[in-house]
Parts: C-alpha cells; sequence; structure tokens
C-alpha cells in the first residue's frame, strides 16, 4: 500500500493527471509529457502541502479557541514558529472514489466533528481532464443540524521547465493584498499593491522577489474568472484560473523551502477566505444544515 493510497490516473488527448486516494490530491499533471504541477513520487508522503487541497480552512489560523453555533473548536498546531494551525485537515485523510473513468474522478470525504472543527460535513471533488484544461470542482453540503462556518482551498505548486523559477514572469490580477504580522497572520488591513513589490497586475519578472502574499480584490474577465499566469524563460506558460467562489489566492516562490525545494515552482494558491478566518469570521462560508456550495478553478498549460 503507497502512502497517499489508491493512486487514480485520468486522462485527455496529451494530458495525463494522477490524484490520490489520501487527500484527493493531485499528485500528478502532465501536459505533451511536461509536467504542470511539481508533484511527488507515489513512494512519498506530500511535503509542505504539496498540491493538497485545504479544507475546512486554508492556509492557517492562529492558536487559541473560536466559537460558531454554540460549539466551540481549537486547532491543533502544527507550525510551532508560528504557533498556528496549517492547510486544514482533509488533506490526510483517505477519501471515497465515487466516479473513475477515462477523464474524470469524483471523490468524496465525509469530514466528522474533531476538537479542531466541531462540524460534520462533506466534500466532494470533481477533477476533469478536456480540452481547456484540469478543471477542479468543489461541493461542500452540511450534513450537521446546526450552521456550519467554513473555508477552502488549493495548494498546487506549478512547475517551470527550467532548474529553478529565476527568469519565469508572472502576472496576478490583483488589486489588493492582506496584511499580515510576524506570525503570517492578518492584522485586518487590505492594503493597495500599487508602489510596492506585491505589484503584478503587469507582469514582471520574479527575480528578486520573495513571495508569500495573500492578494485580494482579483480582477475578473467577463466570465467572472480571474487568471494567474505564469512564463518560465523557455516561454512555458500556465494559467491558473478561479472563479467567483474565490475572491483570495495565496502566492508563494518557495523562498522558506529547504534547499532542493526552494524556488523550483510557484504555488498559486486559489482560497474562499483569507488566513485565520475561522477566527475572525472574514468572509466566512456558512451553510445552513442540508445546504450546499460549489466552487471551481482550472489549471491549463497554454504554451
Amino acid at each position: 500500500m503507497l502512502p497517499s493510497g489508491e493512486q487514480i490516473a485520468i486522462a485527455h488527448g496529451d494530458q495525463r493527471a494522477i490524484i490520490t486516494e489520501v487527500g484527493a490530491t493531485l499528485r500528478v499533471y502532465v501536459k505533451g509529457g511536461v509536467p504542470v504541477v511539481e508533484g511527488f513520487a507515489a513512494e512519498d508522503i506530500p511535503d509542505f502541502a504539496r498540491n493538497q487541497v485545504l479544507y475546512p480552512w486554508p492556509n492557517r489560523i492562529g492558536d487559541g479557541e473560536w466559537t460558531f453555533s454554540g460549539r466551540t473548536g481549537s486547532a491543533k498546531i502544527d507550525d510551532v514558529v508560528h504557533a498556528t494551525a496549517n492547510h486544514g485537515l482533509a488533506r490526510w485523510r483517505p477519501f471515497d472514489i465515487e466516479v473513475a473513468n477515462q477523464n474524470r474522478c469524483v471523490m468524496s470525504l465525509v469530514l466528522h466533528p474533531l476538537p479542531d472543527y466541531p462540524f460534520i460535513s462533506k466534500l466532494t471533488l470533481d477533477y476533469h481532464l478536456g480540452p481547456k484544461g484540469l478543471t477542479t470542482t468543489a461541493t461542500v453540503q452540511n450534513l450537521d443540524e446546526v450552521p456550519i462556518p467554513f473555508g477552502l482551498g488549493y495548494h498546487p505548486y506549478f512547475a517551470v521547465t527550467t532548474p529553478t523559477i529565476e527568469g519565469a514572469e508572472l502576472t496576478v490580477p490583483a488589486n489588493a493584498y492582506v496584511a499580515v504580522n510576524d506570525r503570517k497572520l492578518p492584522t485586518g488591513e487590505i492594503l493597495p499593491v500599487a508602489g510596492n513589490n506585491y505589484d503584478f497586475r503587469t507582469t514582471k519578472s520574479v527575480n528578486g522577489h520573495n513571495l508569500d502574499v495573500t492578494y485580494a480584490e482579483l480582477n475578473r474577465d467577463d466570465t467572472g474568472m480571474c487568471t494567474v499566469s505564469l512564463k518560465d524563460s523557455k516561454g512555458s506558460n500556465i494559467d491558473v484560473s478561479m472563479d467567483r467562489n474565490f475572491p483570495y489566492l495565496q502566492v508563494f516562490t518557495g523562498d522558506s523551502l529547504p534547499v532542493g525545494r526552494r524556488r523550483t515552482s510557484v504555488a498559486i494558491e486559489p482560497m474562499t477566505c483569507p488566513p485565520d478566518a475561522l477566527r475572525s469570521g472574514k468572509d466566512l462560508i456558512i451553510l445552513e444544515p442540508g445546504q450546499r456550495w460549489t466552487g471551481s478553478y482550472r489549471i491549463a498549460r497554454t504554451s
């Protein structure tokens, strides 16, 4: 048995992806034999939230108790340095495989109440490969008898065709960013990107930029999609598009990762809320009993 459980392979044309039973994690995605995401080996456990699904909170939550619907949660700290709990609970749990065919798989998880998150809910993930790339659709259903809060995100690392990201160009159509303290938790301010190093509204090189930034106030096209683009120095381009249900995104250039992983890819992370939302209440999604929420994002190598 592999550490990430059963491996579900899907394909369409020259695209191929592998999703794992544990965490419903995107372990491999290639187009024309070229990696789109920087994945991990079947024998490995994904490090640094590599390509994992982040639920019932994305990013990080601070220490201390929080209360909702008369219930109290307290997330277990896994980042000791910052005294935060990172990236939710679903990423280490086995999912049920509901559908597995040539170009699509559907996986689900019933998350039962835990001290970290004292509610019961169901998360369903639909991975679909098609002419436009890989689309991932998440559906969350409240299985509890009280209203539940949650946030959801993804943590894909996008591969470049060069040894490092030096020389790559990034476009992030965001007008603002979330200010954080030394624990990487929001201060409550959302500041304009204009005039500082976080401004990638116009395409520019990532050289000299150490990014671990939550972006907000995203610009969208007529279909409601916000698209972030990463082009490496050889001209290979990846677009990451998210629908209106993801009003935030994190961009991480990997400068704090160990040697061998540092600045070899860029994480572009769609998020439904900013960090620490379960404690702050900022842009949490709230579902009444039986209610569902759905959101999608898409990855495409365009050149």
